[in-house]
């Protein structure tokens, strides 16, 4: 197992190497959360001012329900593409723009959609699992097998963006793939969301204390910091999803093709993903 985390900490440290040399690639969490804000607007306010939920939970309830985590799976998982897609040409010694990315996704736009359904499907089960009112091994169970859901579909935007594949063929083959690589995978993404958990919390802590310090000064002192504090919580976020999604392509490339992208040379990785 300390194999394992010491590649993966190789892994992560050569896709944030490629994120510095191609800082294009932030541009891609950027338009994906304005966008699923865009979203969630536009289901939420008619929803609050029609009282669609006052009367209880039914069935055109949930349709809505399914039709909001349709559209905010597509968001997220169209500009993850292009993401990757770019992050990848990078890999093969490119200089990808925003536009090569957006193109790929757009390329891909309509398996990408069926993986939307995929995911919100999915999400609506897990949801339901975890649903307060359960009892708590049910609860437990959902929560385990999101863990799962979401390490064994780690995969799939970076086949679907590198292969003609449909989405159900794209869940197979990132449930293949993590044969191999379940230990670069888990700790890769536990390690990405700790660190930048760790992050997260202390701008966060730090901004709470700054901005109450600055309101005991003057009210404007203290809405300064505050706006601070939430683009500083944004900053942190969008270099998450950035690092995630080199990470994701880099670890893909590994165990797919066996051969380093650029970048990662002369880490010696190729034998590790070799199938057992």
């Amino acid at each position: 197992m300390f194999e394992k985390f010491s590649r993966s900490w190789e892994l992560v440290k050569a896709s944030a190497a490629v994120l510095r040399s191609d800082k294009e690639l932030l541009v891609f969490p950027v338009i994906s959360g304005i966008a699923a804000l865009i979203v969630l607007a536009t289901f939420a306010l008619p929803i609050f001012a029609l009282k669609l939920f006052s009367h209880g939970f039914g069935p055109v309830q949930g349709i809505l329900v399914f039709l909001f985590y349709l559209c905010q799976y597509f968001v997220i998982f169209f500009f993850n593409s292009a993401l990757v897609g770019a992050a990848m040409i990078r890999l093969d010694g490119g200089d990808p723009t925003v536009a090569d990315g957006l193109r790929i996704a757009r390329e891909r736009i309509v398996p990408i959609l069926g993986y939307a359904a995929i995911a919100a499907t999915v999400g609506l089960l897990l949801q339901a699992l975890k649903n307060k009112d359960n009892n708590f091994l049910v609860r437990m169970l959902g929560s385990m097998l999101g863990t799962a859901w979401t390490v064994a579909s780690f995969l799939v935007v970076p086949v679907l963006v590198a292969n003609k594949v449909g989405p159900i063929d794209a869940v197979k083959k990132s449930i293949e793939l993590l044969k191999t690589t379940w230990g670069e995978n888990a700790v890769g993404q536990l390690g990405i969301g700790f660190v930048f958990g760790f992050i997260m919390a202390g701008v966060i802590i730090v901004g709470v204390v700054l901005s109450g310090l600055g309101f005991t000064v003057s009210p404007y002192l203290g809405f300064a910091l505050v706006v601070v504090t939430i683009l500083s919580a944004l900053t942190v976020g969008i270099l998450q999803s950035a690092l995630s999604g080199v990470y994701a392509a880099a670890l893909y490339r590994f165990a797919n093709d066996g051969v380093a992208p650029q970048g990662f040379e002369g880490m010696s990785l190729q034998t590790a993903f070799k199938a057992r």
